[in-house]
């Protein structure tokens, strides 16, 4: 698995006012982490162009950004369904913290014997925690993130997500 400098933080899903602004969603931990952003990449011709924010607010779980450039109705409107992507230099993680991108597909293993339950393959957000999704044999299961279940997370090559399931949970 190759790693990105960039990582998806956003996508836009409409228009704010006539000025320009865009309403994203945010696919940061959280929607602070995103208006926090100074900057923001596209694709485009294989690579990344970036766009400076030159400002950001929080409404109503999302993120309302005016980028630098986009300064009318329709401009802003072309960028409807626009995935927007952040430089991994521009995101400061804390002690024990990992980006998605780099967990999706190390294998889940039980933390005493060492026994393979599956992949990672997603991990969502239905409320106030995540929830670890692991493609196994048998099908997918979901594990909550929380310290009874989710003992040690390692990434990169020997990396994995060591985990204590309780009976039943990866049936």
């Amino acid at each position: 698995m190759k790693r990105s400098d960039y990582l998806e933080c956003a996508v836009a899903r409409g228009t704010h006012g006539v000025r320009g602004n865009l309403r994203l969603e945010s696919r940061c931990n959280t929607p602070a982490d995103l208006a926090a952003l100074r900057r923001l990449f596209i694709e485009k011709d294989g690579g990344y162009v970036p766009m400076e924010v030159e400002h950001a607010s929080l409404q109503k779980g999302a993120v309302l950004a005016k980028l630098s450039g986009v300064d009318t109705l329709e401009a802003a409107a072309a960028l409807r369904g626009t995935v927007f992507y952040a430089a991994r230099e521009d995101i400061k993680l804390g002690r024990g913290e990992y980006f998605i991108a780099d967990m999706i597909g190390l294998p889940v293993v039980d933390h005493e014997s060492g026994h393979k339950y599956g992949t990672l393959s997603d991990v969502i957000r239905p409320g106030a925690q995540q929830i670890y999704v692991v493609k196994g044999e048998n099908g997918e299961f979901m594990i909550p993130v929380v310290p009874e279940f989710i003992k040690e997370i390692t990434v990169g090559d020997g990396g994995a997500v060591r985990v204590k399931l309780i009976e039943g949970m990866a049936d």
